[in-house]
């Protein structure tokens, strides 16, 4: 029976939970929000300041809030692929992949990362407000089902400093002596950064080029000085939470709340890619095998052409009847229009549609268009 480290008893009653980096956040100015229950900097300079400095040149950005899930034993791998949708067993060591639970209806638990660290030690990042459903979720499912291996709850040994920018390789180069540049995508190495041990993951959700860096949370106030000192030169800048949006909005990247949870399936979300239903039995496998070719809705991208923005949660009309919802929408500041994606019936759910979004009552035109809406040059 595979052993389980239990997570931390967390009262509704607490405080805001803080990262490491706060009194940093504080002491630099930023304004901090109440981000699903932690208390997180939503912008330094300002959302478009902090967004055009990632999309040419370097921000940074604290993602410690982001929880971290361990599977350890020789069963490792059977666990993984059981709670996960793509396929684990095909990543080398060193490698990671974009990944999902589902619930056995196959709706989302969460989208994650999975990284594998050795042939039997699997690295989860889940979303910071899933990260305790998340953990009971594989616990529960290493439990049921036996496999000799242990989860852990890990959050409270990271903390997490992503760089992003067309000089993120160039900043995070100068604090370690790894070669960084022979790291693909969605690969990673273990070694010293800034004098202090590390995991450098060159991942992140900006869509562009750059690593996250996973550090002991007591290491985290002199990494982030470090980052900032070996950026200066390329004019780094702090960022928030705001241009982290509007940057992975630019990417068409999921956001859970938004584009997934537990009543959507990833057919539905254009996560096709990430579910691998030839390499065998996963949780809510069973639910989802046979609506790949059967879906009714599925998210689009759209184009207000009208003035205004469609806001998340804003209603959809085609032709003047309700067809779906914005799940997030906002000004793109790099491709300066107004953005956003929806769920639309799948005969309207593709590239040239018009549609109408309904603000403060009021139809106002928009159009779909193929995402991603950004795409940075190779």
């Amino acid at each position: 029976m595979g052993a389980v480290f239990p997570t931390p008893d967390k009262s509704m009653s607490s405080p805001l939970l803080k990262t490491p980096l706060n009194e940093v956040h504080r002491a630099a100015g930023a304004k901090m929000v109440d981000f699903g229950g932690w208390d997180m900097p939503v912008q330094y300079s300002g959302l478009l300041d902090e967004h055009h400095t990632v999309r040419n040149a370097v921000g940074v950005f604290d993602v410690s809030h982001m929880g971290e899930i361990e599977v350890r034993g020789p069963e490792a791998l059977k666990l993984v692929e059981y709670v996960t949708t793509n396929a684990a067993g095909r990543l080398a060591e060193g490698q990671a992949q974009y990944s999902a639970l589902l619930y056995s209806h196959g709706g989302f638990v969460d989208d994650i990362l999975v990284h594998k660290v050795a042939g039997d030690s699997y690295f989860l990042c889940v979303n910071a407000s899933n990260q305790d459903k998340d953990f009971a979720h594989i616990a529960a499912a290493n439990k049921d089902a036996g496999f000799d291996c242990e989860v852990e709850f890990a959050s409270p040994k990271y903390a997490q400093i992503a760089i992003q920018g067309p000089k993120a390789l160039a900043t995070a180069q100068k604090l370690t002596d790894s070669p960084l540049s022979p790291i693909r995508y969605y690969w990673f190495t273990d070694g010293i950064f800034a004098g202090v041990p590390a995991r450098m993951a060159r991942t992140g959700y900006t869509a562009e080029d750059g690593f996250e860096i996973y550090v002991a949370p007591e290491n985290a106030a002199h990494v982030w000085t470090a980052i900032m000192d070996a950026g200066a030169e390329f004019g780094i800048k702090p960022c928030g939470l705001g241009a982290r949006n509007t940057l992975r909005l630019e990417g068409a990247m999921a956001l859970y709340g938004h584009e997934i949870d537990a009543s959507i399936h990833p057919f539905e979300a254009g996560l096709a890619w990430i579910v691998k239903l030839e390499k065998g039995d996963f949780i809510g496998r069973d639910a989802i095998k046979d609506k790949k070719d059967s879906i009714t809705r599925r998210l689009t991208g759209f184009e207000m052409r009208g003035r205004g923005i469609g806001r998340d949660g804003y209603e959809v009309a085609v032709n003047g009847s309700p067809a779906g919802w914005v799940t997030s929408g906002s000004p793109g500041p790099t491709v300066n229009k107004n953005i956003g994606l929806c769920y639309l019936p799948i005969e309207h759910a593709k590239p040239g549609v018009p549609i109408e979004i309904m603000i403060r009552n009021q139809a106002v035109l928009a159009e779909t268009v193929p995402t991603p809406f950004y795409r940075r040059a190779k």
